[in-house]
């Protein structure tokens, strides 16, 4: 399995990011942050959840963290956290550090939109976030700032025409959905492998000419997308070149990433949330306050990318 794997070279920190998702989105770079040099890797499993828990098997003590793509441990809602039983033994007995993301999605994500008032001027703007339990941190502040939120969990998610329009629905849906959710197979609401690289045009599709700012994971907003996006900006995080195009296909007018760029492309928060423990030789998450001291020093920005 590690036939063709490289460990990166002498004074470098290795994080790399396993991934549910296709493996036609590798990548290997090396960035400098915080006066440590570091390689950043993405490796897919194509949906194939055996081989992920085989790699990182594997590489378990050879890497200084983990990321975890494709897939979260667990999602929050409010102070409240849910597991996913069909995901928490893929990641269970590992010696190095291993995160999804979420810490930054509450941190990074949350700042971005404060960040990001200058150019979209939030009160009123339509805004489309096709799903809110995976970003509670952009749901909120996207709801504080005062945008027109449509949140899409339910008509994305469950495919079923429920549009909700306030964090108190979020919330109280959560309260009843999430238990439940946690214990399904994960490929019923979230694309894996393959099936990132399709498109679906659904109950949803409507609502992407309502908004101006469509919002949340890469994968879900590109699936769910219909031919045409004149003049709509997309906030999102992980882009490659090949997803640049896309959007650039598509009509897009302004393409915001999270996460700044490193090397070919931006990489998902779960690598930049493990690269930020492993620069402080973490063995586990940091907290939500240690995640904003490092942002700040960092001082990371959205990406602006207008076509």
């Amino acid at each position: 399995m590690l036939s063709h794997w490289k460990p990166a070279p002498a004074g470098y920190k290795h994080v790399v990011s396993v991934s549910l998702g296709s493996s036609k989105r590798d990548a290997r770079e090396e960035t400098e942050l915080l006066g440590q040099k570091f390689v950043l890797e993405r490796i897919g499993t194509d949906g194939d959840m055996k081989k992920l828990r085989d790699l990182l098997l594997a590489l378990d003590g050879k890497v200084s963290a983990f990321g975890l793509g494709g897939t979260d441990i667990y999602i929050v809602a409010g102070d409240k956290r849910y597991t996913f039983r069909e995901i928490a033994p893929l990641v269970a007995g590992l010696k190095t550090p291993i995160v999804d993301g979420s810490g930054l999605k509450h941190t990074l994500e949350r700042e971005a939109i404060k960040q990001l008032e200058p150019l979209i001027h939030w009160k009123g703007c339509r805004t489309l976030l096709v799903s809110s339990v995976d970003r509670f941190g952009m749901a909120e502040a996207l709801s504080e700032a005062g945008a027109n939120v449509l949140y899409g969990d339910i008509v994305f998610g469950l495919n079923l025409n429920v549009p909700l329009r306030s964090m108190n629905s979020i919330r109280k849906v959560a309260k009843v959905i999430l238990p439940a959710l946690t214990f399904l197979p994960f490929k019923w609401f979230y694309p894996t492998g393959e099936k990132q690289e399709q498109s679906v045009q659904g109950v949803g599709t409507q609502y992407y000419e309502w908004a101006e700012v469509i919002a949340g994971d890469t994968h879900y907003v590109k699936r769910y997308a219909p031919d045409k996006l004149e003049g709509k900006t997309i906030l999102t995080q992980t882009i490659t070149e090949a997803d640049r195009e896309w959007a650039r296909q598509h009509g897009v007018k302004r393409l915001i990433t999270t996460t700044p760029r490193i090397g070919s492309r931006n990489f998902a928060t779960n690598v930049m949330e493990a690269m930020l423990v492993a620069s402080q030789d973490a063995g586990a998450a940091l907290s939500e306050a240690q995640y904003r001291d490092l942002l700040l020093e960092l001082d990371f920005r959205p990406q602006v990318t207008e076509f």
